[in-house]
């Protein structure tokens, strides 16, 4: 039997999201594509380049359209609904509603994949959530604003701002009447080195939006990706504000989780760090973002490695539960690293790829739970080199400090230098393919083809039905 479509939209009442009990998952790699995610190098529209140059027009349209519409079904939708999730986050690129070299004229081809996605959602009674994950210029420092650059520089340039509060009004205007679209997420990890020029732009985009849709809750991220409220003094109506809470326990360079006093008690004295701005106002927190990565079958000491992801996973869920917040889980799926379902080691994708896959790896050139043992060596007197000819005081000056100088090097230097290079040659695994070779590429994503995280979905849903880890 079809849902009952809602009779009006999720709204904010002082710190209840009103009408929801969020649990739910993001479709991360999807509308919006990742290295780590789907295994090419850099940045999204660079690989996009180079897979055009490689297939030529018609190929690559063919493949990407087939990719974009295999990656998620009503299939994917009815698992989620049945692992007991209610609310799925979109990640969009901005490319599917804008063409940089046409300026101002939104494509239509952008809502039409996106309603897909939200009638499938709502046809099993999932609501959506909007989620603009990249920006002209890149609205943070990272791989996943898909700027190709180290900067964000769409805080300095207001027609990059313009275009971005002229998207959302058309994107409101668009889902102004679909109750099953939970709200809008305006900006996914912002990091404005000012911490001014966020807030305004804020107020600004929600002005707009409420001018064509007054009903809509936004969700909006603190600063330094999901994780700063000390530049916001004021709380915008309707809105639910969104951290984003990765545990360093979860990756490989962190410590490994033993779920001692200790480790319980960094994860709740970081939780609430973030959290302080939303307990003070007395709004909704939502956590945007979460989830550790896991290891590889190949690996050592994989099913170790992951039953301590999966008890890290665990406590969190106790940290939101007595909080009683929303979260988003990061993310539905993947090549087999973080997703709750990933291409099957058998998919034609992850076999033709493999040897480049092993080799990406080896290099650590995507910054997303990377191992650096291989390369260790290689870098550490180019990071010594830096932090003996700049004057200490400088040394951890650039914007996120939080990175380090180590941190902004390997932004530099392998994740947006050598990754683009290194983008011509995944592109050539495709060179020479056939319609129907890539029509199986694509399909490796698939739900029917994907392999299913059991330890993960199954703390999902216990976590739904209420039981505790």
């Amino acid at each position: 039997m079809a849902p009952t479509t809602p009779t009006r939209c999720l709204r904010v009442e002082g710190t209840d999201i009103v009408d929801a009990d969020g649990k739910q998952c993001a479709t991360g790699g999807h509308t919006n594509m990742e290295n780590f995610i789907t295994g090419y190098p850099g940045h999204e529209s660079e690989m996009r380049k180079a897979m055009l140059q490689v297939l030529g027009q018609e190929k690559y349209g063919f493949f990407f359209d087939k990719f974009l519409e295999y990656f998620f079904t009503p299939s994917d939708a009815r698992f989620l609904a049945s692992l007991g999730l209610n609310c799925i986050r979109i990640p969009i690129n901005y490319h599917h509603f804008l063409d940089d070299h046409n300026p101002g004229v939104i494509k239509e081809e952008g809502f039409k994949l996106i309603d897909r996605i939200v009638d499938a959602c709502a046809a099993e009674g999932l609501y959506t959530i909007i989620d603009m994950h990249t920006f002209p210029g890149g609205q943070n420092q990272g791989w996943h604003s898909d700027a190709g650059i180290h900067k964000a520089l769409f805080w300095d340039f207001k027609v990059f701002q313009d275009s971005m509060t002229d998207l959302w009004v058309e994107i409101a205007k668009h889902y102004k009447d679909n109750t099953w679209v939970a709200g809008y997420n305006p900006m996914n990890e912002p990091a404005d080195p000012d911490h001014t020029a966020l807030q305004a732009w804020y107020k600004r985009v929600e002005k707009a939006i409420r001018e064509v849709d007054s009903d809509h809750i936004l969700f909006l991220d603190g600063n330094t990706y999901a994780m700063d409220f000390t530049g916001f003094k004021e709380v915008l109506p309707n809105c639910v504000y969104a951290i984003h809470d990765y545990a360093s326990f979860g990756f490989p360079a962190g410590e490994p989780y033993v779920g001692s006093p200790e480790q319980k008690e960094s994860l709740q004295k970081t939780y609430e760090r973030k959290v302080e701005f939303m307990k003070e106002k007395g709004v909704p927190i939502w956590n945007g973002e979460f989830g550790p990565v896991y290891a590889s079958p190949g690996d050592d000491n994989h099913e170790k490695i992951n039953q301590q992801r999966y008890d890290l996973l665990g406590q969190q869920l106790k940290i939101y539960k007595k909080d009683e917040i929303s979260w988003s889980i990061w993310l539905y799926k993947d090549i087999g690293f973080q997703g709750m379902v990933h291409a099957s080691p058998d998919s034609a994708y992850i076999k033709l790829l493999k040897p480049f896959l092993e080799k990406k790896k080896r290099l650590g050139v995507d910054k997303w739970g990377r191992d650096d043992s291989a390369v260790k060596h290689i870098y550490e007197p180019v990071i010594a080199h830096f932090k003996e000819s700049i004057l200490p005081e400088h040394i951890n000056k650039r914007y996120p400090q939080v990175w380090k100088i180590e941190g902004h090097i390997h932004r530099v230097l392998r994740e947006t230098l050598m990754s683009e290079i290194l983008c011509w040659e995944y592109a050539s695994y495709f060179e020479g393919k056939t319609l129907e070779e890539l029509d199986e590429l694509a399909g490796s994503f698939k739900l029917e083809n994907c392999v299913k995280r059991e330890g993960l979905n199954g703390i999902l849903r216990r976590d739904a039905e209420g039981q505790t880890e």
